[in-house]
């Protein structure tokens, strides 16, 4: 898989994960999730995926081309 498209997930991911857990903790309100303890975990996973993918996308090293 490309590079950019793991960053791409992982940024995405943490973004999202990052708005659920303060979805689920009440500091964003105006929404079904809002104080829900569920919606804290779900994001607070999502979050962890997400900068996993970042560091192991930044920190990988790509092979060298042999000819």
């Amino acid at each position: 898989m490309k590079k950019w498209v793991l960053l791409a997930v992982g940024v995405v991911l943490a973004l999202i994960g990052a708005v659920w857990v303060l979805q689920g903790i009440g500091v964003i309100t105006g929404s079904f999730m809002t104080g829900q303890k569920l919606w804290f975990l779900i994001g607070l996973v999502a979050f962890l995926v997400g900068v996993v993918l970042i560091v192991a996308t930044l920190t990988r090293r790509t092979p060298k081309k042999t000819t």
